[in-house]
């Protein structure tokens, strides 16, 4: 009898519980891709990356062929001669590395720019988002772009376009 009795109250509470929350999704990838702002600032990105990897490339370059000259010229040298060409590679070697570590390390100027650039945009949205899930009494907005245990949703809970249009786009 008592078991009985704890099955229907659990059972009337979990009823009570999923008719009382509202969920919804967005697809973040796709609410990016029509704005052009995050366009414009990915681009910059783009530009930076490949100038400051052209730049690490370029020492990198210098000390292989520092390299290769100690090697072709190694039988020629002299003990102390070797040393200073092999201090000269290790030096330009370390100079590529800190290089890369100053412009793409964790908290490094590609992360740095990533941030000041897609940062106010993401804020806008998350904001939109909020507004929404208040407005629409939502208890869950689940992004399926990075949700990838999402199987299915029926596309009348994606609220992808409202966030758009929040913020000032049409599609």
């Amino acid at each position: 009898m008592r078991k009985t009795i704890l099955l229907m109250f659990l059972l009337f509470a979990a009823g009570i519980t999923a008719h009382a929350q509202k969920f919804a999704l967005i697809d973040m990838e796709y609410i990016l891709e029509n704005i052009p702002a995050y366009e414009h600032a990915n681009e910059q990105l783009e530009q930076a990356s490949k100038q400051w990897q052209g730049e690490v490339e370029k020492i990198a370059e210098e000390a292989k062929t520092l390299y290769k000259n100690y090697q072709s010229q190694i039988a020629s040298l002299s003990d102390v001669q070797r040393g200073k060409k092999e201090e000269e590679i290790v030096a330009k070697e370390k100079a590529a590395a800190d290089l890369r570590r100053k412009y793409f390390a964790p908290e490094g100027e590609l992360y740095r720019k990533r941030e000041s650039l897609i940062g106010p945009i993401q804020d806008e949205i998350y904001d939109a988002v909020k507004e929404i899930a208040a407005e629409g009494g939502y208890a869950v907005i689940v992004d399926r772009a990075s949700a990838s245990s999402i199987i299915f949703a029926s596309p009348s809970i994606d609220v992808s376009n409202e966030v758009l249009a929040k913020l000032g786009y049409s599609n």
